[in-house]
């Protein structure tokens, strides 16, 4: 499946010439346009969901708002799964089948879908929703993955304007006019897209994971609250971890405006991190965490020398004896939106940083601790340079590959 996603796939491309409600890129063996349908017609029924309270999951019965359908993946969130507070006995219509699309109709994220999908169990609907039963001539993915286009976000952008909150009807979202290709042709490309969400969702469970293993070690491998030691250590240390405030192992210092200087090839940091480049340095052989002082706050990420930094960021150099790594580990179990000083834009002060208590050890220790969140660190972003790039080919398939 990795080769399909490589940006090499079997297709052909109608650059030579116009074809009328034909697709920039399809798969080798298609021809012919595509029919204009609407939703109504290749849909059974249009239904709107159950009226009930949401409560605890009962351990079988789910229940799916707008609020449980993830923004990007278009998934159902089982992080805060529920039930429907009703009597199921008579509810069998709002359970949802293989194939049933459901759309949100009303408030900021009208216009989202789900498909449902076997995996995620027996799931009802709730009321903002409204499903659309799609019939079994029509392939169901590649009409879900439709509505993942620039064109069906601009009908709901236009169709969804109301006095009051925006919102679509069913007999809206049935008005809705598709380009349909013959069914083999729906189904290698819903088929494609499904094999693309779904090396997404791999990478993204496994960039997940190592967030969260991230967290958990942050909390382990440091003292905790009232403690002296962390409660998880590598091999050949022992003792107390010693309590100091930061002043003690880094200085904080100012960055500066940069309008004076030249372009060239230092980079220039703020808050929201690379800027620009320019012929000066604030610190040429001095790495460094660059903290905000003004805005982000809570944002720290680490600054190789040679860098410059605008004012509104500080850069915090340590001192000799104390690993860039760990430091950056320890910047991060920092609760730096507590240290705000400020009752409008978020604010920090040098003297509210160096005042913060932390817990360190010696050189070595601080070594290891760094480079084991330093690799899982570097994990991370592995994963979210492939799931960029993934999204970044859907997104172009998304474009080329519908009408």
């Amino acid at each position: 499946m990795k080769d399909k996603f490589n940006g090499n796939p079997e297709f052909s491309i109608h650059n030579l010439e116009f074809i009328i409600n034909t697709p920039a890129i399809r798969f080798k063996g298609f021809s012919g346009e595509w029919e204009v349908i609407s939703f109504a017609s290749i849909s059974e029924s249009f239904d709107y969901g159950l009226n009930a309270a949401a409560k605890e999951y009962d351990g079988k019965n789910k229940y799916i708002r707008i609020t449980d359908i993830k923004e990007d993946t278009r998934v159902f969130d089982h992080g805060g799964v529920t039930s429907p507070n009703t009597d199921l006995t008579a509810a069998d219509n709002y359970r949802l089948k293989y194939g049933d699309i459901l759309f949100a109709r009303t408030g900021a994220s009208v216009g989202k879908t789900y498909i449902y999908r076997e995996q995620d169990g027996l799931v009802y609907f709730a009321g903002f929703l409204i499903r659309a039963r799609i019939k079994e001539s029509v392939n169901a993915e590649f009409i879900f993955q439709s509505t993942l286009t620039e064109k069906y976000n601009k009908f709901i952008r236009l169709t969804s304007q109301r006095s009051g909150q925006p919102g679509v009807n069913a007999l809206e979202y049935g008005a809705y006019e598709v380009f349909l290709p013959q069914p083999k042709e729906q189904t290698q490309i819903g088929n494609y897209f499904q094999q693309l969400d779904t090396l997404i969702a791999q990478h993204q469970q496994k960039h997940d994971k190592l967030l969260n293993l991230k967290k958990a070690l942050l909390e382990k491998m440091f003292p905790k609250q009232g403690k002296k030691e962390p409660e998880i250590r590598f091999k050949g240390f022992s003792g107390e971890w010693e309590d100091l405030e930061l002043c003690q192992i880094v200085d904080v210092r100012s960055g500066r405006d940069y309008k004076h200087l030249s372009s060239g090839d230092i980079p220039v940091f703020g808050t929201g991190g690379y800027m620009l480049s320019v012929n000066q340095a604030l610190s040429y052989n001095e790495n460094a965490i660059g903290i905000g002082r003004k805005g982000t706050i809570d944002k720290p990420y680490i600054l190789k020398a040679p860098f410059w930094t605008v004012d509104t960021l500080f850069y915090a150099v340590p001192y000799a004896k104390n690993n860039l790594d760990f430091i950056y580990a320890t910047f991060q179990k920092i609760n730096w939106r507590q240290k705000d000083e400020s009752t409008g834009v978020p604010s920090l002060s040098k003297v509210s940083i160096n005042s913060i208590s932390v817990f360190t050890t010696e050189e070595t220790e601080q070594t290891k601790v760094g480079n084991l969140f330093t690799n899982i660190d570097t994990l991370i972003n592995q994963h979210q340079a492939q799931l960029k790039k993934l999204n970044n080919i859907k997104q172009a398939c998304l474009e080329k590959m519908f009408v």
